[in-house]
């Protein structure tokens, strides 16, 4: 953490580590790891995470809710987006997992996994219909309370993010983050969130993936708003967003962290970009780009020195020269913003699915990130599947990652790293109980986070598994499956039943990672029953009680 004492001096340390960081960063855990052979590498490591160790489940407002004009709820740009027909199969957030009417049911799914921690998001068009807190909404609040006050008493901690992608549509209407003035909005609606829940919320996530709004809400247009300005728009976007984070880690610090006591960071994700011909050192500082276009675009201003990095800065000049046009246009933060910008955030949450192979690729002058930073990106055929053609099973790539950020980000500060996203997508048709490529890949992935702790000394303080139920995954819909939880979307009253990996993943949490065995227990599933043969023979009836907990009757 941070305090306002502390920033002076961190102010100082960072002019001297802003000036080779990155590339000195990527080079020394490239050359960390490069040696490594197959079987080194995927060694699976026994043990547990350390005593204090947190565990979390995760999930996002508008995927989860429904309840679209309950109580009168604002529009999002997600109601919008789906309203217009551009997800798979006309699909719609209208009723979601109707989560909004399900508070008690959700609790009893992490009771019964025994999480410790659920993140959820807040939809600020429930608190506020227009975004504005003129149009403040009291059953929305208190929907929120409702959340948070059966969390507490069933002993779960709760992890609040602001935003995570659903801005209200008023606010999309006057321009969006696109928009500088959406800064004050965002700093009343994260104001009243930390006047009002502060008192029982100790983690709060400003933003959830802000590079996939910035890319791909105003970049590329797969998303909402559909904006597709690559050049311009999709930058100063990310411009605002730094600001607006900045600007509610202020009002925390300033008027509630005495009394509270608690954590404001922010949630960046990024794949680990590991070099397609481990010879070439032109694919290394390719490789090293990519991170910088992808997570150092929003972790560098925050992290380090309140400005983009010198790499970003100087990829974009240097095509701007070679092309002879604007590829993409940087703005540029004041000397007072780069001082309110840097060393905001209490904690560096990381959400991570899978790797890409990089190598260098000059001479293109079309637009987007990866013309720009002259790179390509390949994927191994060799890597497992999923459901999603973005999403390969690469688990070493966490590791190294952790590493990375732990060298290029956060061994100033010294703030903690928190996986606050990790999961993957199965099909619908697929085996939806016995979800055992879920099961490998959390192994997997968890396994790598312990050895970035235990191994390599990494400050990790806690896994987030993405998601706790199936929801709707944008464009996707309802096709794609990231819960540990299968719900029934045929059924209006959305019955969740827990798959394979949720009772694998309350084993983690129960023995704080793999004390008692290298190797997993074999769960399998057949009907409304579980077998998990470790030398314990259990069933548990899916749809009336939970495997682990005294509210089964075995």
């Amino acid at each position: 953490m941070v305090s306002v004492q502390d920033r002076s001096s961190y102010i100082i340390l960072t002019v001297s580590h802003q000036k080779s960081a990155s590339a000195f960063s990527y080079q020394k855990i490239w050359e960390k790891f490069r040696s490594q052979t197959e079987a080194e590498r995927d060694q699976f490591l026994s043990g547990s995470f350390p005593v204090h160790f947190d565990w979390s489940v995760s999930s996002e407002s508008f995927k989860v809710e429904g309840g679209w004009t309950e109580h009168g709820k604002g529009e999002t740009i997600w109601d919008r987006f789906s309203h217009e027909g551009h997800v798979f199969e006309n699909q719609t957030t209208d009723l979601a997992c109707d989560s909004y009417h399900k508070v008690d049911y959700d609790v009893y799914l992490l009771r019964g996994m025994m999480a410790p921690n659920y993140q959820f998001s807040i939809s600020w068009a429930r608190i506020f219909s227009t975004g504005r807190k003129e149009s403040l909404i009291e059953k929305g609040v208190a929907y929120y309370d409702k959340m948070i006050d059966t969390l507490l008493q069933s002993g779960i901690e709760p992890t609040v993010a602001l935003h995570h992608w659903d801005l209200p549509q008023a606010l999309q209407d006057s321009g969006g983050w696109e928009n500088d003035s959406i800064v004050e909005p965002f700093r009343e609606f994260s104001g009243f969130c930390f006047s009002h829940y502060g008192d029982r919320v100790k983690t709060w996530i400003t933003f959830g993936s802000p590079w996939v709004v910035s890319n791909l809400g105003y970049g590329t247009g797969e998303h909402p708003p559909r904006v597709k300005d690559p050049i311009i728009t999709s930058y100063k976007v990310t411009h605002n967003i730094i600001k607006s984070h900045a600007e509610a880690w202020h009002i925390y610090n300033d008027n509630y962290r005495k009394l509270q006591g608690g954590k404001v960071g922010i949630a960046l994700n990024s794949d680990w970009a590991e070099p397609r011909n481990p010879s070439s050192d032109q694919d290394v500082a390719a490789a090293e780009r990519y991170l910088n276009f992808m997570l150092g675009w929003f972790a560098h201003p925050i992290f380090v020195d309140g400005d983009y990095s010198t790499v970003l800065k100087e990829q974009i000049e240097k095509k701007k020269g070679s092309c002879g046009k604007e590829l993409a246009r940087l703005p540029v933060f004041t000397e007072a913003e780069k001082q309110r910008i840097q060393g905001t955030a209490d904690f560096f949450g990381l959400n991570h699915h899978t790797s890409r192979l990089i190598s260098e690729s000059l001479n293109s002058c079309d637009v987007g990130p990866n013309n720009v930073g002259d790179f390509q990106t390949h994927i191994d055929p060799t890597w497992p599947p999923t459901a999603s053609d973005q999403i390969q099973s690469v688990p070493w790539g966490l590791r190294r990652l952790l590493n990375y950020i732990s060298l290029e980000y956060t061994s100033i500060t010294k703030v903690p790293i928190y996986v606050t996203g990790n999961g993957m997508p199965t099909e619908y048709n697929s085996d939806v109980f016995n979800d055992t490529e879920r099961v490998d890949y959390l192994k997997a992935y968890i396994n790598e986070a312990m050895k970035a702790v235990h191994l390599d000394e990494i400050y990790i303080q806690r896994f987030t598994v993405q998601s706790l139920m199936d929801g709707f995954e944008g464009p996707q819909g309802y096709s794609q499956r990231f819960g540990l939880h299968y719900v029934d979307f045929e059924d209006p009253d959305r019955p969740r039943t827990p798959k394979a990996s949720a009772y694998y993943y309350s084993k983690v949490i129960e023995r704080n990672g793999f004390a008692e065995t290298a190797t997993k227990a074999k769960i399998t599933c057949q009907g409304l029953h579980c077998f998990l043969s470790n030398g314990l023979l259990r069933v548990a009836k899916r749809l009336h009680c939970w495997l682990w907990t005294s509210l089964c009757e075995l």
